[in-house]
């Protein structure tokens, strides 16, 4: 079992303040993912949600050559090799990317170098993806004879479109960062010395929000995702109790003073 905690293992945390970090620490693989990597990431992605000092988390990697080069290709002949291996790596997959796109806090993907495959895949399941001007993304399993999970192609889908997403599997091509930001994929595109600093920027601006708001609205977007159309009695009640929260009450008064708001709220 992978140390989420230790800053030596392939993947880390830091907490205790408003901006967290995942960090990806495979660089020696350019952070090629491993069953171990998937399995130990729901842990270290709750850890970070359930910190009641951060407000944001950026996702990234310890090395500024490669995000993630994607799946650990020699791992994939042992799991190809035994049914029992095929479906825990499914299940450990599937539950690192539904845990990351459910958590309650904002998440930021910060992207250096290479997105590709499962790795891609992560960033998808981010909130909001910055990457650096020199990025190439990729989800490539038609290149080895694979097939894309549905929960990612839906991801994928949400975010670019059929169209697009069509053309980026049945060729699994590489994108550069260009087209990835004109096709929606990616958010905001930086210098590759900048990144860091602007990423950390806009984290900021969301921890200085509401986060009472940044959650429930977070949680609307998710309903709005998995397929609700309208209101119905439990999100309708979050509309009319935030007129009676704490930061309601804060920034109006705020507002009503013309200062900044100091939100309390942690959830």
């Amino acid at each position: 079992m992978i140390d989420f905690r230790d800053s030596q293992s392939p993947v880390f945390i830091e907490g205790g303040k408003p901006i967290g970090r995942l960090v990806l620490n495979r660089p020696e693989k350019r952070n090629a993912m491993s069953e171990a990597m998937w399995t130990v990431l729901p842990a270290a992605i709750e850890a970070l949600d359930t910190d009641p000092d951060v407000r944001v988390t950026i996702v990234t990697s310890s090395s500024d050559k490669a995000f993630s080069a994607g799946a650990d290709i020699a791992e994939l002949e042992q799991i190809a090799a035994d049914p029992n291996r095929q479906e825990s790596n499914r299940l450990a997959i599937r539950a690192a990317q539904r845990t990351l796109a459910r958590t309650k806090k904002a998440t930021i993907a910060q992207i250096y170098g290479a997105c590709v495959g499962g790795g891609c895949g992560l960033a998808l399941h981010c909130d909001l993806r910055y990457a650096a001007n020199t990025a190439r993304f990729g989800i490539t399993p038609a290149r080895l004879g694979l097939i894309y999970p549905l929960n990612d192609t839906r991801h994928l889908i949400d975010l670019v479109g059929p169209a697009h997403a069509k053309s980026i599997l049945f060729t699994g091509r590489i994108l550069d960062a260009d087209e990835a930001q004109a096709i929606g994929m990616v958010d905001a595109l930086f210098a590759p010395d900048e990144l860091a600093a602007k990423t950390e920027a806009f984290a900021n601006q969301i921890a200085a929000s509401s986060q009472y708001s940044v959650q429930g609205i977070k949680a609307t977007i998710r309903r709005i995702l998995d397929g609700q159309l309208d209101d119905d009695a439990e999100t309708a009640a979050m509309f009319r109790d935030a007129h009676v929260g704490e930061d309601a009450a804060e920034g109006v008064r705020a507002f009503l003073e013309k200062r900044s708001p100091k939100f309390r709220w942690n959830g």
